[in-house]
């Protein structure tokens, strides 16, 4: 029997459009033998649309509504008969807040409904960068310094804040909002000046800011996927051919060179691997997390962050770099829906009461 499978894409976040690209290659890749897939579009604002009203909201996306096998009245109007008689899984291909930040994951745990990937916790602390860089200290994992603040903040304490940033690492360094990903709103800086602009653009997408220290280093990033039992991918690395990895590097000029694997000796991938499964674990990630590093000149390295809802494409890292394990694009899938279903195996033998 078939199972069903729930997308979830779009989203009320600066990473719609990221969203949209995930869920058009998902949905190309899923064997449709084994899934009978339901697409669920969040638009801009917020609302929720299954079945024919996703065609007139996202009309470069019509297969979607197409292959939708019985498109429902509401996204989540799951029989009682269906839930014992066809397994459900819900897969959030959403990227950023109201997505990946625990948000959606929160709602789905409510709901009782396995899902794909991180829970509420390692979403949350892996969205929002200043609670995750916290935690590797506390974990005592080597990463780049770091201040972060409030918008109010700033506001009252600017010049303080500048002094503090300049004190402890000053320049170059990297402006970024706390609660986003694919590079949105981030930004180098090489003077105060730019610092000022900097803040000003990340605080348009969020309410806390954090600057990190520039270091000159390789970029390279590792795949992760389990639950309790965990397997680290090859590791590659991002050499882009602007000053750093931005949007526009990432999704729009597609000249980046992700070199894979990439070209490390043996003692530091065993290194990185240690430090990736520590990570995982110290955010109690599930399923799937993409682990970014640092490798300095000196050959120190650093944990850069996690994220736990990567980019999802054929052509994005985390596919490429488990193609290169032996995992291709729809065995990843069938892969990461195995462990959601685990996942919720497991949750559903935990007692919540005390009869």
């Amino acid at each position: 029997m078939k199972k069903k499978l729930h997308l979830l894409f779009g989203g009320k976040s600066a990473e719609h459009n990221v969203s949209l690209q995930t869920a058009k290659a998902v949905i190309n890749a899923v064997d449709k033998d084994q899934y009978d897939i339901q697409p669920i579009f969040i638009n801009g604002t917020g609302e929720w649309m299954s079945g024919a009203k996703i065609e007139g909201a996202v009309t470069d996306i019509k297969l979607l509504t197409e292959i939708a096998d019985q498109p429902a009245d509401s996204p989540f109007a799951l029989t009682k008969a269906d839930s014992q008689d066809v397994q459900q899984v819900v897969f959030p291909l959403l990227h950023g807040p109201n997505g990946e930040d625990g948000t959606v994951q929160g709602l789905l745990e409510i709901l009782n409904l396995p899902y794909v990937g991180n829970g509420v916790l390692a979403s949350s602390t892996g969205m929002d960068k200043i609670a995750m860089k916290a935690l590797f200290a506390q974990a005592e994992l080597p990463q780049v310094k770091y201040v972060g603040f409030l918008k109010k903040e700033w506001e009252e304490k600017k010049d303080a804040l500048t002094g503090q940033i300049e004190a402890a690492f000053g320049y170059p360094c990297f402006v970024k909002p706390a609660n986003l990903g694919s590079s949105v709103g981030i930004n180098k800086c090489k003077d105060r000046s730019e610092l000022d602009k900097a803040v000003a653009e990340a605080l348009q997408f969020d309410r806390k800011v954090i600057v990190e220290e520039g270091v000159t280093a390789r970029e390279i990033e590792m795949g992760v996927i389990g639950n309790d039992e965990l397997e680290c991918s090859v590791a590659g690395e991002i050499v882009p051919k602007t000053e750093f990895y931005d949007y526009q590097s990432k999704y729009e000029d597609g000249d980046t060179a992700l070199i894979i694997p990439a070209d490390i000796d043996e003692h530091i991938y065993r290194e990185m691997k240690e430090m990736a499964i520590q990570a995982y674990r110290t955010l109690d990630c599930a399923g799937l997390a993409r682990m970014d590093f640092f490798l300095t000149e000196d050959g120190r390295i650093l944990i850069n962050e996690v994220n736990t809802m990567p980019g999802f494409t054929p052509v994005s890292m985390f596919p490429l770099l488990w193609k290169h394990s032996g995992l291709d694009y729809p065995a990843l899938i069938n892969k990461l829906v195995e462990l959601a279903l685990e996942k919720h195996e497991e949750k559903m033998n935990i007692r919540y009461t005390m009869d």
